[in-house]
């Protein structure tokens, strides 16, 4: 009997500790500091970049993205537009700074992209970023991640600030992007560990990217996912750059919010087992930026534990007061925590305006969860509100 009474505190521990974890993190960055970001990095050439956009099927945001680029506040780039299985008649960019790459055959997958046009590099460039099809950058994009890449780091995650915010959803998605931003990329990096990746905004050295990923063939959502634990299980830390912002489409309608979190959902799933790998490598090695990294991998997504937390509580209402009390102090922790994250960050009055529809949210991300398991077959793009899609 004690087994099973210690088992279901285990249990309830394990989801207990994700409510209280980001403010136990942020008291860390608090006591720590900020990293001071020396230049260090040898040589004083400055980086050289490709930068990689990647479309499946729609190109109707491509010239907006494009032309965001050639506005960019920097001279050594080039751009390399991979429209997968896209009709490209009529799509031309009047300058030799923008290659138009139309694979022969359907790539599907957003490292085959990514390695196609590598193939196609016109030099070799040092650096590589990754914008989605429906982003658009700020002109100092380049200068604020070479901040970090002269201070000697390999990978460097930038901000995905909404484009849109013009609907309950894309507020609500925004919301949830802002306290991603600030834990998992601001307080965790700050906390000594590294920033978690993102999908786009994000660049590498070129060898760094080729080492951790040109030896797998990742197809379907997550590819960032096997990135990342590539980077840190090579002992990087993913460093967080807050003022390299791409502007990125949020959720405008619920069949696109269910599409596109039955897909997330599904890919943590298929991918959180490497959290383990890196927190025991982590423990065994005193690698601080891999323990924690660990633990953050192994994370539910926001609404599951969310969800379970309130059963949890309710559940001990009849079992346990003491630990009911404890439950409703965890999420008091963690709602204040969420508090904090939009309050540090630059927050539109109508994402606090939206928070009233969080329920409504959850009960799509429900529905999303239903659908995890045949997320990929559901769609191979998800359809932003201006028709375009973003390729997985």
């Amino acid at each position: 009997m004690k087994i099973v009474e210690a088992l279901w505190l285990l249990i309830q521990f394990l989801i207990w500790y994700n409510l209280v974890f980001p403010v136990l993190l942020l008291i860390i960055y608090g006591i720590r500091g900020k990293d001071k970001l020396a230049g260090n990095a040898s040589g004083s050439e400055l980086p050289d970049y490709a930068i990689i956009v990647t479309a499946y099927e729609y190109t109707q945001q491509l010239p907006a993205v494009v032309s965001s680029l050639l506005a960019l506040d920097y001279q050594r780039f080039h751009i390399y537009v991979v429209a997968d299985k896209c009709d490209i008649t009529g799509l031309h960019f009047p300058t030799d700074r923008v290659s138009l790459l139309r694979p022969p055959q359907v790539l599907g997958s957003n490292t085959r992209s990514h390695f196609y046009a590598i193939q196609n590099f016109i030099r070799p460039h040092s650096h590589l970023t990754i914008i989605d099809s429906d982003n658009l950058t700020d002109p100092q994009y380049l200068n604020e991640l070479n901040i970090y890449f002269k201070a000697g780091f390999q990978a460097v995650q930038g901000v995905r600030e909404a484009k849109n915010l013009d609907s309950t959803y894309a507020c609500l998605d925004a919301a949830r992007d802002i306290y991603y931003h600030f834990y998992d990329g601001k307080v965790l990096f700050g906390a000594g560990s590294s920033a978690t990746l993102a999908g786009s905004g994000m660049a590498f050295t070129t060898a760094l990217y080729q080492e951790c990923l040109g030896h797998l063939d990742v197809t379907g959502a997550g590819f960032d996912k096997v990135l990342q634990e590539g980077i840190v299980s090579r002992k990087y830390r993913i460093a967080f750059a807050e003022k390299a912002i791409v502007y990125d489409e949020k959720t405008t309608g619920s069949d696109q919010l269910v599409k596109q979190r039955a897909r997330w959902i599904n890919t943590w799933f298929k991918y959180f087992a490497l959290g383990f790998k890196i927190f025991f490598n982590g423990l065994t090695s005193f690698n601080w930026n891999q323990t924690i990294f660990g633990l953050v991998l192994l994370r539910p997504p926001l609404f599951i534990f969310l969800i379970l937390s309130v059963v949890f509580m309710l559940i001990n209402l009849f079992i346990s007061i003491p630990v009911a009390v404890t439950w409703f102090l965890g999420l008091c922790v963690f709602v204040i925590g969420f508090y904090i994250s939009l309050k540090r960050s630059h927050t539109d009055p109508k994402i606090y305006h939206s928070l009233v529809n969080i329920p409504k949210f959850i009960a799509f991300q429900l529905l999303a969860l239903l659908n995890a398991r045949k997320a990929n077959q559901i769609s191979v793009a998800t359809r932003s509100s201006q028709t375009d899609q973003k390729q997985i």
